[in-house]
């Protein structure tokens, strides 16, 4: 499984496996498992399509990644600040600036805004994370339509009007998604595991609270923007059927700091003037701190038919040289359907649907983790098995054709990566992004490569603290929680984060 950092696909996958499991999964026991990436074991020799890059006078960075096998194009703005860059006491700012920009500029409206992609046949997207160090506007369509879907992209960042009304639209709407989150035990495993493992930390948010919610106003996206929007606090990405000198003037008219005017055909002109360089307000980011010795914090879910389990720890840093060791562990352990926790869990026990791990990288520490939704009956069962996988690869030394197949399954994944022109772009950025070495990617296989079974071991028992083991359970306390006491001290919560003494007399009794 590939990570995108501060993401995790093998999390994602296990997100989308979490079903309710009413019944036995069908055991696969006795399955053979191919589970060998078709490349041969030769070191992958990347040569990376080489971007241009250039900067404009008012400080917007600018790559272009030509690729004319097809009349589209993919274009991106890349804002440095995201959630992290929240004003003290104005969480969401950034997430709500960057989902507000669809919603109206100084002379479009959001049905105008909405009109004006469908009539193009384009995309036209933006968004932000509570903990992430970016907003993304993104934009693409056929080349014959740039001009028009340019001037679009740059009307709604260059002149957002945050319009009250769809604002209170939008949180009303986010309002109800936040009721209906507390009813889905994988939100609360993941609320609840985010708290533990970073506190007082801004990367500990899963959602903002209602209070939050209400609490943002046009005012707040109107300073955010003002302060965060700037050339040179941006990348400029774009992927395509395009020349680059051709794009560069382009950008040198739209925002390159000179007069906006209407480009030919199009029925808006930017109305901001000029986009000028500026300081920007720095996140100053509190130390990720240990969480402490290992604990278990179980959500009542009365009458819940499973258990919704996540064990983890602290990881590292996304420029940290364990990286690669990281990436080979993760995969060995939970990276996907061949790796331990889904070929015991799932296919040898018939517990789960799927069991994965991953792990988190940013700007501070991440996370690694592993999570599975189980039936009640078998939570004590799943959790000796868990154990016993995050033992096992701390202990011994993994088996050559395992390791072999875990390393080629990461550079196989790579290699399928070589074939998409977004994902080319997209490595740019988080290469930008994280600082990362410039020939990053093109070392990435041989870097994999490099890993020793010796080197997965020693991140496993360094990244694998059980002492240190956070544990989060959601299921239905009068049946779990006399299991869950057997692996440590144990918290009780309901499912809105309240401390309980007791399980909830609402709870099954059978």
């Amino acid at each position: 499984m590939r990570r995108i950092s501060g993401m995790t696909t093998a999390l994602a996958l296990a997100l989308a496996a979490s079903v309710a499991l009413a019944q036995q999964p069908q055991t696969l026991k006795g399955v053979v498992i191919k589970g060998k990436t078709p490349i041969n074991k030769e070191v992958l020799k990347v040569a990376m399509p080489k971007a241009y890059e250039t900067e404009l006078g008012n400080g917007l960075r600018v790559i272009v990644l030509e690729n004319h096998k097809l009349p589209t194009f993919a274009m991106q703005m890349v804002v440095m600040s995201g959630g992290l860059s929240d004003p003290a006491g104005q969480p969401g700012a950034a997430q709500y600036a960057a989902a507000m920009l669809r919603e109206g500029t100084k002379t479009r409206s959001s049905r105008q805004i909405a009109e004006a992609v469908e009539s193009l046949g384009a995309t036209l997207n933006a968004g932000s994370g509570l903990s992430s160090p970016i907003s993304q506007i993104t934009a693409g369509g056929l080349i014959e339509n740039f001009d028009q879907i340019m001037e679009l992209f740059a009307d709604v960042i260059l002149n957002p009007s945050f319009p009250a009304d769809d604002l209170n639209k939008l949180k009303t709407r986010a309002a109800a998604q936040l009721r209906a989150q507390r009813s889905q035990p994988g939100f609360l495993a993941n609320e609840m595991f985010l708290k533990t493992m970073y506190g007082a930390h801004p990367a500990s948010r899963a959602a903002l609270t209602p209070a939050q919610l209400q609490g943002i106003t046009p005012d707040t996206l109107k300073q955010f923007h003002a302060a965060h929007y700037r050339p040179s606090n941006a990348i400029f990405a774009i992927v395509g059927d395009v020349n680059q000198s051709e794009i560069v003037a382009k950008l040198e008219k739209t925002f390159g700091g000179q007069q906006g005017g209407a480009q030919p055909g199009a029925q808006h002109g930017s109305q901001h003037g000029s986009w000028t360089r500026g300081d920007v307000p720095r996140p100053d980011l509190p130390k990720v701190s240990e969480p402490g010795q290992s604990k278990i914090y179980l959500i009542d879910r009365p009458g819940s038919e499973q258990t919704n389990l996540i064990l983890g720890n602290l990881s590292i840093e996304r420029n940290d040289p364990d990286y690669y060791a990281l990436d080979v562990m993760n995969q060995v352990l939970g990276g996907g359907a061949s790796a331990r926790l889904f070929l015991n869990l799932r296919e040898d026990k018939g517990y789960t649907y799927g069991a994965y791990s991953g792990f988190s990288a940013a700007k501070y520490r991440g996370v690694f983790r592993a999570s599975t939704e189980v039936q009640t009956k078998v939570t004590k069962d799943s959790m000796d098995e868990l154990i016993y996988e995050f033992k096992r690869i701390r202990d011994e030394k993994t088996p050559d054709d395992e390791f072999d197949r875990a390393k080629r399954t990461i550079v196989g994944g790579f290699a399928m990566q070589l074939e998409s022109p977004q994902s080319l772009l997209a490595n740019i950025i988080t290469q930008k992004i994280y600082n990362l070495p410039a020939d990053y990617w093109d070392a990435y296989p041989q870097k994999i490569a490099a890993v020793t079974a010796d080197d997965v071991q020693r991140v496993a028992r360094k990244y694998l603290d059980l002492a240190k083991l956070q544990i989060v359970a959601v299921g239905d306390a009068k049946q779990i929680a006399d299991m869950m006491k057997k692996f440590g001290g144990v918290e009780l919560y309901d499912t809105e984060g309240k401390l309980l003494q007791s399980p909830s007399a609402e709870a099954k009794t059978n």
